[in-house]
């Protein structure tokens, strides 16, 4: 065992002196120790609750004969990052989530690894480092937010950030914003639609990590207990059947994550997430793969914040299996591919149910005839951009209008409420990217202002920075190259007309390549004024059209 190396022989009498100094007995010195990975903390929903799920994986493990080994990670609440310096610091912590796992884990020899994740950057850090490590290894999320009730309605946080561009209008009363956020968030959890959290804890699913139920049994559910004891049960399998996950996390399995993830209409956001963790599992994995998917893997599933439904509608609708039994029914899945289940895709799906197709539609009448997500490239984005096709109105998948040019998030934010941003514009936020950002900070505020406005319909949005899981509308983020190493994009001005045309995957700056050149050729280099981690984080972050992975 690879725990041995702590544990036996005479010159291991300090180690186990070490480890006696924590209570270990004599008995457990010929037991498998378990890592188990946790991201507890009280900054986060998502997270608060898992010292109470650790405690039934580490009951798991101990009833399959193990010895949990508890330690934990760091996180950031996206929600409370948002439209702040904070922002900065969050895509930077799925690095320092991954990395601390990694130094920790060969550091002290576990035989297998629990990990506990629940939010954002947490998830594909976590999968990041399973892959690196690559020891026998299983996921428990900390499962989804139910929603929140207002007049009838069910909402989650992406209402509250829209209700304050109702509020700025004029649309909604402060007393009815304060009952609002009194009620979106009601529970513990991931927040409760199809944002990035959730869609990383139903893709670690489909990518075959974590057990069916993973990404949808809700946080506050019992069950939610009972499937991390299960977990913490099945580690002790997998380690027997030496299963690891490299052996998981194939191109295969990659290719069934994002087709799942074009089902769900998933947060742009896995488009960075999905490539650089199968970098670290020595698979290639490029944002061509996403279009190629799309185009053949219809959205079944209308989630907040572009639909009606929520988290716990797809799980009682039957969860991820009965979206991939779906995908597998059409010649859309590889069942051959193994899970911590220790059963193929193919076996898991043949178990699941599809209870309500109102929520799973049917593949002949899908939510939206394309893949939730799509690339677009062209003279602004000569590498891509993301943008979350489903969850764009029908008026607007094809739109041309005069680009009204912001810096910075702030000053969209202070453009779009005063009064600046008028029907027909396409909103140009730069030096957000990974380089100029840096840290390519989210902008659910002005995508929710411009919503909450009421001009979702009428108003586009690019970026070279991202956006946020919980937005919906023409929001086109991930432009790249960026500004900060040259890009179009920073070179448009405002007046320039962009060209949106989603259905045939492009976006241009209506400018001759003679005129982009010169503009060019006026460019003085870029250097972000910022110290400390985001300074070296700036120096060696890779471009986001490969999942703004550190290069060094």
């Amino acid at each position: 065992m690879r725990s041995d190396n702590l544990k036996k022989g005479d010159r291991r009498a300090p180690h186990r002196s070490l480890l006696k100094g924590l209570g270990f007995v004599n008995e457990e010195m010929d037991k498998p120790i378990i890592g188990i990975a946790n991201s507890f903390n009280e900054i986060i929903p998502g997270h608060v609750h898992l010292q109470t799920l650790v405690q039934s994986v580490k009951d798991g493990i101990r009833m399959a004969g193990g010895v949990p080994m508890e330690f934990n990670t760091i996180g950031i609440c996206d929600g409370l990052a948002m439209n702040h310096i904070g922002m900065k610091y969050s895509l930077v912590t799925r690095q320092i989530v991954a990395d601390s796992i990694e130094a920790t884990a060969m550091a002290t020899p576990f035989d297998a690894i629990v990990f506990i994740p629940n939010c954002d950057k947490v998830v594909p850090g976590m999968l990041m480092a399973a892959a690196r490590l690559n020891i026998p290894s299983i996921f428990i999320s900390g499962g989804a937010m139910l929603a929140g009730v207002y007049k009838g309605k069910k909402i989650g946080l992406s209402n509250v950030f829209e209700y304050v561009g109702q509020f700025e209008s004029g649309k909604m009363t402060a007393k009815e914003l304060n009952m609002v956020e009194d009620m979106a968030c009601p529970t513990c959890g991931s927040c409760s639609g199809m944002y990035t959290a959730n869609t990383m804890n139903c893709l670690t699913e489909a990518l075959g990590m974590g057990l069916p139920g993973n990404g949808t049994v809700p946080a506050v559910f019992s069950e939610r207990l009972r499937l991390a004891k299960k977990a913490g049960m099945q580690i002790l399998e997998i380690l027997k059947a030496d299963l690891k996950p490299k052996d998981i996390m194939t191109k295969e399995a990659f290719v069934n994550a994002v087709a799942v993830d074009m089902a769900l209409g998933g947060s742009t956001n896995t488009a960075l997430h999905l490539p650089a963790v199968a970098h670290d599992a020595g698979v290639k994995l490029t944002i061509d793969d996403f279009n190629e998917i799309a185009a053949r893997v219809p959205q079944l599933c209308k989630l907040s914040p572009s639909g009606e439904y929520f988290i716990e509608d797809l799980y009682r609708a039957g969860g991820v299996t009965a979206v991939m039994r779906r995908l597998l029914e059409n010649g859309e899945l590889d069942g051959t591919q193994k899970t911590v289940a220790l059963k193929t895709q193919e076996e898991l799906c043949k178990e699941a149910y599809i209870n309500d197709e109102d929520v799973i539609k049917p593949w002949d009448k899908p939510a939206y005839a394309g893949g939730g997500l799509a690339v677009l490239k062209g003279n602004l984005a000569e590498l891509g951009s993301v943008v979350k096709a489903g969850a764009v109105a029908d008026e607007m998948q094809v739109h041309s209008g005069p680009a009204k040019v912001y810096n910075s998030e702030e000053e969209a934010v202070d453009g779009i409420l005063g009064g600046k941003v008028k029907s027909g514009d396409v909103v140009v936020i730069r030096y957000e990217g990974p380089k100029g950002g840096p840290g390519m900070r989210e902008m659910l505020t002005p995508t929710s202002v411009i919503a909450g406005m009421g001009l979702d319909k009428e108003v586009a949005l690019l970026t070279d920075g991202r956006f946020s899981g919980a937005t919906r509308g023409a929001s086109i983020g991930h432009v790249c190259p960026e500004a900060a190493v040259g890009g179009t994009i920073a070179v448009v001005r405002d007046g320039d007309i962009i060209e949106i045309d989603i259905p045939n995957r492009t976006l241009n700056v209506k400018l001759s390549d003679e005129e982009i050149a010169a503009r060019k050729a006026e460019l003085k280099p870029y250097e972000p004024e910022v110290t400390g981690y985001l300074k070296k984080y700036a120096l060696h972050v890779g471009s986001a059209v490969n999942g703004a992975i550190e290069e060094y």
